[in-house]
């Protein structure tokens, strides 16, 4: 099950301009500096899902470079803690991502498979200790058989530990939300703040605000367990975003940040994970009834976490609920 800052992240990966910044800014390959987000192309993760749970939440995307349609696949993972397998995870991931081009016939003119660029974008405060080849979870092999072991590594981007001259000194949106989430309390006042209110005065992309808008209330609901301090209706309706900013910020200083009792923390987290489906459900079905928002509210926090999942691939409101009324007991009607 997900953890409330990751679904945070997870929206925001769900923008190809922030899939450019993350590969661009905090990992050394180039090869998609230049590359237009028309050649981005979301792919749907969900035959996964056969034969691994609860996989319908990862990200997936497929890039055209050049004239040539060659197609890069990028799998981000969201962490918070450190997986010991992550690396067989990823070459598990990859074959069926595989498995299913050539189902669908999806493959190059050649027959042959694409690159991939597996990514680990990790937020956790532990160091990742975890090996970042798969060649480091096996035993050693006779020499006969070494060359015949399997092989796969992954890019780790460990944000707690970003270098934070080269962090302060990038102004793309996605350095400015790490710098949020890594800063103090004067350093967001002074400087992080103003730098954001002035994204939102120019952020043409509605869906990208609002997104920005779930990665926040995810930010502050895991910080203080008190997640309405940033509402999601004001961004487009207010003009005095320095002072709403502003005001959160000291609103997390009087509140201690990261200082909230257990039951504050939980609690908020059943009501960030509310605000962030609402959301989500506006965004991709535009109206929610009244009687799907009373259902929302009596949810237990397991429900959240399972809607949230599955909002991405449901392709209505009705068919998000009746498909999770069939497969639990005791929902609400």
């Amino acid at each position: 099950m997900p953890a409330l800052h990751d679904l945070g992240y997870r929206s925001l990966f769900a923008h190809p301009e922030l899939v450019r910044e993350l590969i661009t800014d905090f990992t050394s390959f180039k090869l998609l500096d230049d590359v237009a987000l028309s050649a981005f192309e979301r792919v749907n993760p969900a035959y996964v899902s056969e034969r691994l749970s609860a996989r319908e939440d990862d990200i997936v995307w497929r890039v055209r470079l050049g004239d040539e349609f060659l197609y890069v696949y990028i799998l981000v993972e969201c962490q918070s803690g450190v997986d010991r397998w992550m690396a067989l995870r990823m070459q598990t991931y990859i074959g069926l991502l595989y498995q299913d081009l050539v189902k669908r016939h999806e493959l190059s003119p050649g027959l042959l498979l694409p690159p991939v660029l597996p990514l680990v974008f990790y937020n956790g405060s532990p160091h990742w200790s975890a090996s970042m080849d798969l060649a480091g979870l096996l035993m050693q092999a006779p020499a006969e058989l070494a060359a015949l072991q399997p092989s796969q590594r992954y890019v780790l981007i460990d944000q707690q530990r970003l270098d934070r001259t080269a962090l302060e000194a990038n102004a793309s949106l996605l350095a400015l939300l790490f710098r949020l989430e890594l800063s103090l309390v004067p350093d967001v006042l002074n400087n992080v703040a103003p730098a954001l209110t002035t994204w939102f005065n120019s952020a043409p992309q509605a869906s990208l605000r609002r997104s920005v808008q779930v990665w926040v209330n995810g930010l502050l609901a895991r910080g203080t367990g008190k997640p309405a301090l940033f509402t999601f209706d004001s961004v487009e309706e207010d003009d005095d975003m320095g002072g709403k900013l502003a005001t959160w910020a000291e609103q997390l200083d009087e509140i201690g940040f990261q200082r909230g009792s257990a039951k504050g923390k939980a609690e908020g987290e059943i009501a960030a994970l509310r605000g962030v489906l609402e959301s989500l459900l506006r965004i991709k079905f535009r109206d929610v009834p009244e009687p799907v928002m009373k259902r929302i509210e009596q949810a237990s926090k397991a429900e959240h976490h399972r809607w949230i999942e599955h909002s991405v691939n449901a392709p209505s409101l009705q068919a998000l609920f009746s498909d999770d009324a069939g497969n639990t007991q005791g929902q609400p009607g």
